[in-house]
């Protein structure tokens, strides 16, 4: 028997991979079997209790969904209420961004507060958001609620994530992960048919205010069950009264102002000032700035900071947060404006464009599912990243090509494409964390990549927002002569107001300067999904049914420190 030493951390090039074959020299049967039937006492909750905890966190990570992209078919009747066509970006950006700004934040909360407190205050947040977005009687208004809800969203993401690891042995959390995904991705799917429903039969104010009823029962539920505790936690109290170093709470003061300064410009840039004025060269060089002296404070905050570097400096944390950066913009780029294809060019009614969306959404919940729970058989995760990224890319080359007389079979088959690539490369950043970092650490690791998932989505509906508007605004100008009317007022009033201003062949140039401009915006897609692709690779070749064997082996645990990679035991041969 012999016996050599590996200091390899666990990430995507680890002790995992199958050029070495040491996960085949520790894994016998036995072993597995032994580690499994530990891993499946008492310590994790089951029958009525489990599925009473599992339930709800599930329909909040739906409604999350929901709220995302509810918002994408009702767009054109609120830009229509309010005259507000230039803050389009806004109205999905904004949600990303309250989830962005606070979601660094969140894994301090989860990893010192009470689990099932913490995620029911998250979700109080994200029902007052609904409440505003309902009741809103201006577009600020609405996108002051939409910023709410995202901050409330943003603790739910993680929550979920972090309640699936402390309630199910880590064999099963892939499968159900994939499956959790999935119906989250199904709010995706329903959002633009209900969002299209609301609109036209009820008011699009319903589809916030349906968040409500349900999120009551919810909560009520998960109110009678106890959620375990991974670690134990100091009393709130006491976190409270050390909060600005427990908490980090100056990094969350320098980062959600930069975030926010970032957004801002680019929502600005080309729009509502010139991208070489003052307020936008002065808002981005704020968010430098800003986020500059955000690096150097928790860089010299070490383990206690908010964003630990010794956490990020993993390549598998790195590598899941730069895939998801890009991936839910490759997402929600089409979903948005799919929709205003859709409405604006086809004249479809809010509820039909939801239901000619169903292509994509069906195909993205399914795949969504799919990718789980045959990572969970199979073991690797990494081809559905890179394969749902390239099939993404290759839908969205496609879409481009979409004009108004375009037969339907055509873009039928495009969205098939493209929602089938999106929900493959779903969930496999969020099965690396969950296999590949010890469970002290998983909070803080999703805190990490779900900012980076919701700064993307904030940050790519905004770029095409302005690609969208300065697009537009250059091709009704190019057939001004044709057109006849002031660019400004098309582009200032609601998207279902075009037929009311031009008719005959004046609307027919209108209609093909909005289809250029969305052509513009699915360049963008093809661009995200390329970049997620080049970011999948570090996510690693890794078995992770390997990878269970080798942490249970190990304990599961270095609980000596938060933040330091976790190194590899003896390999033995014999």
């Amino acid at each position: 028997m012999t016996t050599t030493e590996s200091n390899k951390s666990i990430d995507t090039n680890m002790v995992l991979s199958d050029e070495s074959g040491d996960v085949e020299k520790y894994g016998s049967d036995s072993v597995d079997s032994k580690d499994e039937a530990a891993e499946d006492d008492s310590n994790f909750p089951s029958g009525v209790a489990l599925w009473s905890i599992l339930g709800p966190v599930t329909i909040a990570y739906f409604l999350v969904f929901l709220d995302m992209c509810v918002v994408s078919t009702a767009t054109p009747a609120i830009t229509q209420r309010f005259n507000s066509l230039v803050d389009v970006g806004w109205y999905g950006g904004a949600y990303q961004l309250g989830s962005s700004a606070l979601q660094p934040l969140t894994g301090k909360i989860y990893s010192h507060f009470n689990i099932k407190w913490s995620f029911l205050v998250f979700f109080f947040l994200f029902e007052l958001g609904s409440v505003i977005c309902g009741a809103a009687v201006s577009s600020p208004m609405f996108i002051v609620g939409r910023a709410i809800a995202g901050a409330g969203s943003s603790g739910i993401g993680n929550g979920a994530m972090t309640i699936i690891s402390v309630i199910l042995p880590r064999r099963k959390q892939a499968q159900f992960l994939g499956i959790n995904m999935g119906i989250g991705q199904l709010g995706i799917a329903l959002g633009p048919i209900l969002g299209g429903a609301f609109t036209q039969n009820v008011s699009w104010r319903w589809c916030f205010y349906i968040n409500l009823p349900i999120g009551g029962a919810l909560a009520i539920l998960l109110f009678l069950f106890k959620i375990p505790e991974p670690t134990d936690k100091l009393p709130a109290r006491q976190v409270l009264g050390t909060a600005i170093k427990s908490l980090d709470l100056p990094g969350f003061m320098l980062i959600s102002p930069a975030a926010v300064m970032f957004l801002l410009a680019l929502q600005y840039g080309g729009t509502v000032h010139p991208w070489n004025s003052s307020v936008v060269i002065g808002l981005l060089v704020g968010a430098a700035v800003t986020f500059i002296i955000f690096l150097i404070w928790e860089y010299r905050q070490g383990d206690g900071a908010m964003v630990p570097f010794a956490m990020i400096k993993k390549r598998i944390v790195w590598s899941a947060a730069g895939n998801l950066f890009f991936l839910l913009g490759a997402i929600l780029v089409a979903e948005y404006y799919l929709a205003i294809f859709f409405q604006t060019v086809l004249h479809n009614s809010p509820i039909m464009s939801g239901v000619h969306m169903l292509p994509a959404t069906l195909c993205l919940v399914f795949f969504t599912m799919l990718s789980g729970m045959m990572t969970e058989i199979l073991g690797y995760y990494l081809p559905w990243n890179l394969g749902g990224s390239a099939v993404t890319a290759i839908g969205y080359g496609l879409m481009s090509l979409i004009k108004p007389t375009t037969i339907s079979h055509k873009w039928l088959g495009y969205q098939v494409l493209y929602g089938a690539g999106s929900g493959a490369m779903t969930s496999a950043p969020y099965i690396a964390i969950q296999n590949l970092v010890p469970p002290p650490q998983i909070p803080i690791a999703m805190a990490i990549i779900i900012f980076c998932q919701n700064m993307g989505g904030a940050v790519f509906l905004i770029v095409a927002n302005s690609i969208f508007t300065n697009g537009l605004r250059a091709e009704l100008q190019k057939r001004f002569a044709e057109i006849g009317v002031n660019p400004d007022i098309l582009i200032s009033t609601g998207l279902n107001s075009i037929r009311s201003l031009v008719s005959g062949d004046k609307l027919t140039a209108a209609l093909e300067c909005y289809t250029t401009a969305i052509s513009h915006v699915m360049y963008l897609g093809i661009g995200v999904s390329v970049a997620t692709f080049a970011f999948g690779w570090g996510l690693g070749w890794v078995d992770i049914r390997k990878a269970k064997k080798l942490q249970a082996i190990k304990g599961d645990a270095p609980a000596a420190s938060n933040t330091e990679d976790v190194d590899s035991t003896e390999k033995t041969t014999a």
